[in-house]
Protein backbone atom coordinates (compact mmCIF):
# COMPACT_ATOMS: atom_id res chain seq x y z
CA UNK A 1 0.00 0.00 0.00
CA UNK A 2 2.94 2.35 0.78
CA UNK A 3 4.57 1.94 -2.84
CA UNK A 4 1.01 2.14 -4.48
CA UNK A 5 0.67 6.14 -2.51
CA UNK A 6 4.28 6.71 -3.16
CA UNK A 7 4.22 6.00 -7.22
CA UNK A 8 0.54 7.97 -7.54
CA UNK A 9 -0.01 9.90 -4.63
CA UNK A 10 -2.96 11.50 -5.98
CA UNK A 11 -4.61 8.41 -7.21
CA UNK A 12 -6.21 5.99 -4.81
CA UNK A 13 -3.75 3.65 -4.11
CA UNK A 14 -4.54 0.28 -5.42
CA UNK A 15 -5.35 -3.09 -3.91
CA UNK A 16 -3.74 -5.48 -6.37
CA UNK A 17 -0.55 -6.24 -6.09
CA UNK A 18 -0.54 -6.89 -10.00
CA UNK A 19 -1.22 -3.40 -10.66
CA UNK A 20 1.02 -1.98 -7.77
CA UNK A 21 4.27 -3.54 -9.52
CA UNK A 22 3.37 -2.56 -13.06
CA UNK A 23 3.32 0.76 -11.94
CA UNK A 24 6.67 0.12 -10.11
CA UNK A 25 8.39 -1.13 -13.23
CA UNK A 26 6.59 2.07 -15.15
CA UNK A 27 7.99 4.26 -12.94
CA UNK A 28 11.24 2.89 -13.02
CA UNK A 29 11.97 2.50 -16.76
CA UNK A 30 10.86 5.96 -16.89
CA UNK A 31 13.53 6.93 -14.35
CA UNK A 32 16.15 4.53 -15.82
CA UNK A 33 15.59 6.97 -19.23
CA UNK A 34 15.56 10.17 -17.49
CA UNK A 35 19.12 8.85 -15.89
CA UNK A 36 20.71 8.32 -19.44
CA UNK A 37 19.70 11.37 -21.04
CA UNK A 38 20.83 13.10 -18.07
CA UNK A 39 23.99 11.10 -18.96
CA UNK A 40 24.37 11.81 -22.22
CA UNK A 41 24.23 15.61 -21.93
CA UNK A 42 26.72 15.71 -18.97
CA UNK A 43 28.47 13.76 -21.62
CA UNK A 44 28.10 15.97 -24.33
CA UNK A 45 28.68 19.48 -21.84
CA UNK A 46 31.81 17.58 -20.93
CA UNK A 47 33.06 17.68 -24.39
CA UNK A 48 32.17 21.40 -24.83
CA UNK A 49 33.97 22.19 -22.08
CA UNK A 50 37.22 20.87 -23.26
CA UNK A 51 36.61 22.25 -26.73
CA UNK A 52 35.86 25.93 -25.11
CA UNK A 53 39.09 25.10 -22.86
CA UNK A 54 40.99 24.66 -25.84
CA UNK A 55 39.71 27.77 -28.07
CA UNK A 56 40.48 29.75 -24.54
CA UNK A 57 43.90 28.51 -24.73
CA UNK A 58 43.96 29.64 -28.60
CA UNK A 59 42.35 33.01 -28.09
CA UNK A 60 45.19 33.63 -24.99
CA UNK A 61 48.15 32.52 -27.25
CA UNK A 62 46.75 34.97 -30.35
CA UNK A 63 45.95 37.96 -27.46
CA UNK A 64 49.60 37.41 -26.54
CA UNK A 65 50.83 37.32 -30.06
CA UNK A 66 48.96 40.58 -30.88
CA UNK A 67 50.21 42.48 -28.07
CA UNK A 68 53.60 41.91 -28.71
CA UNK A 69 53.03 42.46 -31.86
CA UNK A 70 51.56 46.21 -30.92
CA UNK A 71 54.05 46.62 -28.70
CA UNK A 72 56.65 46.51 -31.57
CA UNK A 73 54.92 48.71 -33.71
CA UNK A 74 54.50 51.02 -31.08
CA UNK A 75 58.20 51.30 -30.65
CA UNK A 76 58.71 51.51 -34.55
CA UNK A 77 56.59 54.42 -34.32
CA UNK A 78 58.11 55.87 -31.30
CA UNK A 79 61.18 55.55 -33.51
CA UNK A 80 60.25 57.17 -36.69
CA UNK A 81 58.38 59.89 -34.69
CA UNK A 82 61.59 60.80 -33.16
CA UNK A 83 63.33 61.11 -36.17
CA UNK A 84 62.46 63.75 -38.34
CA UNK A 85 60.61 63.02 -41.67
CA UNK A 86 61.29 65.90 -43.89
CA UNK A 87 64.86 65.24 -44.01
CA UNK A 88 66.45 63.47 -46.94
CA UNK A 89 68.54 60.46 -46.05
CA UNK A 90 72.24 61.03 -45.48
CA UNK A 91 74.30 62.02 -48.39
CA UNK A 92 76.87 59.95 -49.95
CA UNK A 93 80.39 61.83 -50.01
CA UNK A 94 80.14 62.25 -54.15
CA UNK A 95 77.02 64.06 -54.14
CA UNK A 96 77.44 66.29 -50.41
CA UNK A 97 78.36 70.02 -50.89
CA UNK A 98 80.98 71.25 -48.74
CA UNK A 99 78.73 72.84 -46.46
CA UNK A 100 76.63 69.85 -45.90
CA UNK A 101 80.08 67.20 -45.58
CA UNK A 102 80.89 70.02 -42.45
CA UNK A 103 78.10 69.04 -40.70
CA UNK A 104 76.78 72.56 -40.28
CA UNK A 105 73.73 72.85 -41.95
CA UNK A 106 71.38 71.21 -44.36
CA UNK A 107 71.56 72.92 -47.65
CA UNK A 108 69.00 72.04 -50.06
CA UNK A 109 70.81 70.37 -53.32
CA UNK A 110 68.11 70.83 -56.47
CA UNK A 111 70.48 67.69 -58.35
CA UNK A 112 70.19 65.68 -55.72
CA UNK A 113 69.36 62.27 -57.34
CA UNK A 114 66.76 60.52 -56.18
CA UNK A 115 65.12 63.00 -53.48
CA UNK A 116 62.31 65.24 -54.22
CA UNK A 117 63.50 68.80 -52.97
CA UNK A 118 60.27 70.58 -53.10
CA UNK A 119 60.15 71.13 -49.44
CA UNK A 120 63.15 72.62 -49.41
CA UNK A 121 61.45 75.45 -51.75
CA UNK A 122 59.70 78.55 -50.82
CA UNK A 123 55.15 78.25 -51.11
CA UNK A 124 55.39 80.71 -53.24
CA UNK A 125 57.77 79.03 -56.07
CA UNK A 126 55.45 75.70 -55.37
CA UNK A 127 52.35 77.22 -56.68
CA UNK A 128 51.43 76.38 -60.24
CA UNK A 129 47.79 77.81 -60.44
CA UNK A 130 49.86 80.76 -62.18
CA UNK A 131 51.66 78.55 -64.34
CA UNK A 132 49.66 79.26 -67.64
CA UNK A 133 49.69 82.76 -67.37
CA UNK A 134 53.44 83.11 -66.62
CA UNK A 135 54.45 80.39 -69.13
CA UNK A 136 52.02 79.82 -71.72
CA UNK A 137 52.26 76.77 -73.77
CA UNK A 138 54.38 76.40 -76.25
CA UNK A 139 52.63 75.24 -79.79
Amino acid sequence: MELAVLLEPSRPPKTDKSGILVDAVRVVTQLRGEAQKLKDSNLDLQEKIKELKVEKNELRDEKQRLKSQKEKLEQQLKTMSAQPSFFPPAMPGAFASPVQAAGTKLVPIISYPGVAMWQFMPPAAIDTSQDHVLRPPVA
